[in-house]
């Protein structure tokens, strides 16, 4: 169910508001369907965060259908117009460059990019802020982008990690691990998956995929004798859309008092 103020949401204000887009009338269902209660203080806030799932779903599919290439972090390639790769394999932006340019970038110019799955869904995430915030805004919170993996994660971005989620939705990133992965190919120990609509998913390297076509693809890189088949773990990642609403909301108010 979901609460607005405290007060549940009517059927009419989701046909009505949501009934045209089939990523965001997929994601109301599904929470207003669920026994567990989500709540928003306004329903701007539930409006944030559909619109940026909405853009997660959309900017992986783009990726998906981009030059963006597969590749090791030793063999990880990118822009240098607005990107230094590091010893490691990471981009790290230059100075003087627009975080939001630079994102852009990496669909504008896809064939100068390359990676492995989980900077590629970092790069998600960020590839559908950047419908969803001015590009002043996004300038602001996001000045210090390091693209590798996880760990390096800009702290503005809220990124949170749950495990045995009820309800997991189109923008997630679910984990498909690999237990007995080929030692030869560590890179298969897993994939990092976007959920996406229609019981799809996109992982870097695979493509979009059911969940049980992600299994099959990480089984056939497994080591010689091995018995334990490649599978969807509990963890999920996303970002903390509250705390990114919150950001949201007084960066445009800040914007709009600097104008005045």
């Amino acid at each position: 169910m979901i609460r607005i103020g405290g007060q549940p949401l009517q059927p009419e204000t989701i046909r009505t508001r949501y009934g045209s887009d089939s990523i965001k009338r997929v994601i109301i269902n599904k929470l207003n369907d669920s026994d567990v209660s989500y709540s928003y203080r306004t329903i701007e806030a539930l409006d944030f965060e559909l619109d940026s799932r909405a853009a997660i779903v959309r900017a992986a599919v783009s990726l998906n259908d981009s030059y963006f290439s597969f590749r090791v972090f030793k063999e990880a390639k990118c822009n240098p117009e607005y990107w230094e790769r590091t010893d490691i394999g990471g981009f790290l932006l230059k100075p003087n460059v627009s975080p939001y340019k630079a994102i852009k970038d990496i669909l504008k110019n896809s064939r100068l990019y390359g990676t492995e799955c989980s900077t590629a869904i970092v790069i998600v995430f960020y590839l559908g802020l950047t419908e969803i915030l001015p590009e002043e805004l996004f300038n602001e919170l996001f000045s210090n982008l390091y693209l590798m993996n996880w760990k390096y994660l800009d702290k503005d971005l809220g990124v949170r990690s749950f495990n045995n989620i009820k309800d997991t939705l189109p923008g997630d990133c679910l984990y498909v691990a690999n237990p007995d992965v080929d030692p030869e190919t560590p890179e298969w120990q897993g994939e990092n998956v976007i959920q996406l609509i229609n019981g799809k998913y996109y992982g870097h390297g695979i493509g979009i995929r059911t969940i049980e076509g992600f299994i099959r693809a990480l089984n056939q890189n497994r080591k010689r004798g091995a018995t334990r088949s490649a599978y969807l773990t509990d963890t999920v990642v996303r970002p903390d859309y509250m705390y990114l609403y919150r950001r949201y909301s007084s960066g445009l108010q800040a914007m709009a008092s600097r104008r005045i």
